[in-house]
């Protein structure tokens, strides 16, 4: 499927970036080509005034007051790609570049960095050609190596990934109909400058977080008429009680799901109340979403400022140049953190629901979900992956923007960790797609174990879980201890990570 172009004007939100991400084109309008072009001209003007400026005419970091000459200011800028691009471990996937790529044009089309035209016509070049630097995905305490490991393509070093060939950086540039770049004067900070890193992959991580919200409230929701929920804690006139839009938006979901379920009707007031794992579903749901809201506002504010250090402005006839701590990101390392956290607990809750499905103490179905008991041990063991999964998001929870950090000979001596808090998210992220396609699987057994009984059939479930059955059910058959699980809960959790879940009929 191809999909339309994105096209950058003012400035790029979450959402654009996300798209480009997964495989959009992006074409620049006039206006920030404008921008870009008075930018590199207000560097040239520094330059030739001989003005004094930390990574123009000096070094960086620690060698802030080292003057370097004209005749070294290219050299300069290549070399501070060389020196940075250090990053180790395995290598981040194809839409985490691309989506840093897209955040790094959206920074550069803001004006304010002095890159020439032809670097960013370069980057634009190597998201349109689906030419992905390989860029390692650890070693970045701030925002420095993953960006200066996409830049050593564009001077012909490094590798890429093109047309699903690992190719060097001087091959791929080739490949596409370009030659390596010379870098000028401040280029090589402003590549590897910014939170472009960060705020790319937040905005990615955004995408995927609100996918995943709408699949673990419709997971929940079969869930509960499989476990025979008591509906009244989802009145809407109950909910509404607790003021927040996503307890609201979840109770809704939850409600048109369950409408006409025969075995939710069966289960009325058998309880007086249900455990909370069920129960507080909108409550937990609902506080996912509400975070997530407060990250898309942070990782939108972020992708709508600049954040190089220094930034240029002024005119060509009047330059000016000043250094700041733009490049900071405090913000967007807080609010990634937080929705870490938040997706985290959402893996915690679904772990707890499948524990009832699986549980013959609590569940009234079928020990484990298996039909021969004893023989078969069903779902028992995929409860304890999702145990394991919930666990290691709970120590994953811990903030990455406390780690704080001292570097570059005392002169960086304060660190948000945006990146790592990025990192960490897409982590939890993975981990309770999995578990929640183990709820799934767990959920729709139950569904199967149900109908069993004389004069159910498919009318004991609502059209809205339904539509779900049948979409896990198109996908794979009812277990039976007959093969490895392994392969169901990846064709679930790829299910979960690539598609939207069935709609209401």
């Amino acid at each position: 499927m191809t999909l339309p172009d994105v096209i950058l004007d003012v400035g790029l939100t979450w959402r654009e970036i996300a798209a480009i991400a997964n495989g959009a084109p992006l074409t620049l309008a006039d206006a920030p080509n404008g921008r870009i072009e008075k930018g590199r001209k207000i560097v040239n003007a520094l330059v030739d005034r001989g003005i004094r400026a930390y990574g123009i005419t000096t070094g960086v970091g620690a060698l802030a007051d080292t003057v370097v000459d004209r005749s070294a200011q290219a050299q300069l800028s290549r070399n501070i790609i060389l020196s940075h691009a250090c990053g180790t471990g395995p290598l981040l996937s194809a839409p985490a570049v691309r989506a840093i790529i897209a955040a790094q044009i959206n920074n550069f089309a803001h004006g304010y960095s002095g890159i020439c035209p032809e670097t960013v016509a370069a980057l634009q070049a190597l998201l349109n050609h689906d030419c992905i630097p390989a860029v390692p995905s650890k070693g970045s305490a701030g925002y420095l190596i993953h960006m200066a490991h996409i830049a050593l393509v564009l001077i012909g070093e490094g590798r890429a990934m093109l047309n699903g060939q690992m190719l060097s950086g001087a091959e791929a540039l080739t490949k596409i109909g370009l030659k390596p770049l010379t870098l000028q004067a401040k280029e090589g900070l402003s590549l590897v400058n910014g939170t472009s890193c960060s705020a790319g992959l937040g905005a990615f991580a955004l995408a995927r977080a609100h996918r995943l919200a709408d699949w673990a409230d419709t997971i929940a929701a079969i869930t509960l008429e499989s476990s025979g929920a008591q509906m009244a804690a989802f009145d809407a006139d109950i909910l509404a009680l607790r003021k927040s839009p996503g307890i609201q938006k979840v109770g809704a979901t939850l409600r048109a799901r369950l409408a006409g379920s025969r075995h939710i009707a069966q289960s009325f007031a058998k309880r007086t109340q249900d455990a909370l794992s069920l129960r507080a579903t909108p409550h937990a749901h609902g506080a996912v979403r509400d975070v997530f809201d407060n990250t898309a506002i942070v990782v939108n504010q972020e992708l709508a400022s600049v954040t190089d250090n220094p930034i240029v402005h002024g005119s060509p006839e009047d330059p000016k140049v000043a250094s700041e701590a733009h490049a900071v990101a405090p913000a967007l390392a807080l609010a990634l953190d937080g929705l870490a956290i938040a997706i985290s607990q959402l893996s915690m809750l679904s772990e707890r629901r499948l524990d009832r499905l699986v549980n013959p103490l609590v569940s009234g179905l079928p020990p484990f979900l298996t039909n021969d008991p004893g023989v078969g041990s069903g779902l028992m063991i995929a409860q304890y992956t999702a145990a394991a999964l919930a666990a290691e998001n709970r120590r994953l929870g811990a903030p990455a923007s406390l780690d704080g950090g001292i570097t570059s000979a005392l002169q960086e001596d304060y660190l948000a960790h945006p990146t790592a808090a990025a990192n960490k998210l897409l982590q939890v992220l993975d981990n309770t797609e999995q578990v929640l396609a183990i709820e799934l699987l767990a959920a729709v057994q139950a569904a199967d174990l149900i109908a069993i009984n004389p004069d159910n059939g498919i009318k004991m479930r609502a059209s809205g879980t339904n539509a779900l059955y049948q979409q896990v059910r198109h996908l794979l058959p009812a277990y039976g201890d007959d093969h490895a699980l392994a392969s169901d809960l990846e064709a679930l959790r790829n299910l979960i990570a690539s598609a939207e879940p069935a709609p209401i009929p």
